[in-house]
C-alpha cells in the first residue's frame, strides 16, 4: 500500500486544475502608457475640482480686503520767472514729442529734463543719451 502524504495529495489537485500563464517581462509599453495617462487624468480632474471650489471663496475674501487707502494729493510743479510760467508735466511731454519725432521706433526708457529759466529753455536726455546736442526745447 502507498501512503500519500498530505503535500502529495495537494500537489496533484493543483496538477488537474487548469495553470493561469502570466506574461513575462514589462508591460506593453502602450498599454502602461495609457493607464498612466488615465490615472493623471482623472488625479488632474480631481485637483481642478477643488480649485473651483476654492475660487468663490477666494473671490469672496478678496472683495471684503480693498482698505481705504488715503488718496493720494494731486501733484502740480510750476515754475515761475518772471512774468512768465511751465508746468514741469507739460516741459517732460514735450521733451517726449521732441524725441520722438527726431528717434523713430526708439523705446523711451528714462527722461531726465533741465531747466533753466535765465534761458528760457529746458534740455533733456533721453535713455542717458544726449550726444545729439538738439535736445533743447524753449519754454517761454
Amino acid at each position: 500500500m502507498t501512503e500519500i502524504k498530505k503535500g502529495a495529495a495537494a500537489a496533484t489537485d493543483t496538477a488537474d486544475a487548469p495553470v493561469e500563464k502570466k506574461p513575462r517581462g514589462r508591460k506593453p509599453a502602450a498599454k502602461a502608457l495609457t493607464e498612466g495617462t488615465a490615472k493623471k487624468t482623472e488625479v488632474k480632474a480631481a485637483g481642478e475640482k477643488k480649485a473651483a471650489e476654492k475660487k468663490p471663496a477666494e473671490k469672496k475674501a478678496a472683495e471684503k480686503k480693498p482698505a481705504a487707502k488715503p488718496a493720494e494729493p494731486k501733484q502740480s510743479v510750476v515754475i515761475q520767472y518772471g512774468s512768465d510760467e511751465v508746468v514741469t508735466k507739460d516741459v517732460v511731454a514735450a521733451a517726449v514729442k521732441a524725441y520722438k519725432s527726431k528717434h523713430r521706433g526708439v523705446e523711451i526708457k528714462t527722461v531726465e529734463v533741465y531747466i533753466k529759466p535765465e534761458e528760457k529753455a529746458a534740455y533733456y536726455v533721453v535713455n542717458g543719451d544726449d550726444s545729439q546736442g538738439d535736445n533743447k526745447i524753449e519754454l517761454f
